[in-house]
């Protein structure tokens, strides 16, 4: 499963209210947890099983609830039991068909 995710806070104040440091907060988390993933300026994706890509997304956005007093949370998943690596794979095959 891959899910792609974008997560802030709002409603912080003052000059620890800073949205890069809570977005860093969270892909720290995301990192750390050893899971395929990518970071893009929009999004972060993730790839794993279910209960541990979620779990990894939900101390995620409670790291960066820490920097105000409301989370956004987006999510878009990519749920194809049986297949792995398409973190990559994806894009490969993309490039397979421009001819790259």
């Amino acid at each position: 499963m891959l899910v792609a995710f974008s997560v802030a806070p709002s409603g912080g104040e003052g000059p620890d209210a800073s949205v890069h440091d809570a977005v860093a907060a969270a892909v720290k988390i995301v990192r750390e947890s050893g899971l395929p993933n990518h970071t893009d300026s929009m999004f972060t994706t993730i790839e794993g099983e279910w209960a541990e890509v979620f779990d990894v997304i939900r101390r995620a956005t409670e790291a960066v609830g820490a920097y105000g007093t409301r989370v956004s949370l987006v999510l878009k998943a990519d749920i194809r039991p049986g297949y792995s690596g398409e973190l990559t794979a994806k894009l490969d095959r993309l490039e397979e068909a421009l001819g790259d």
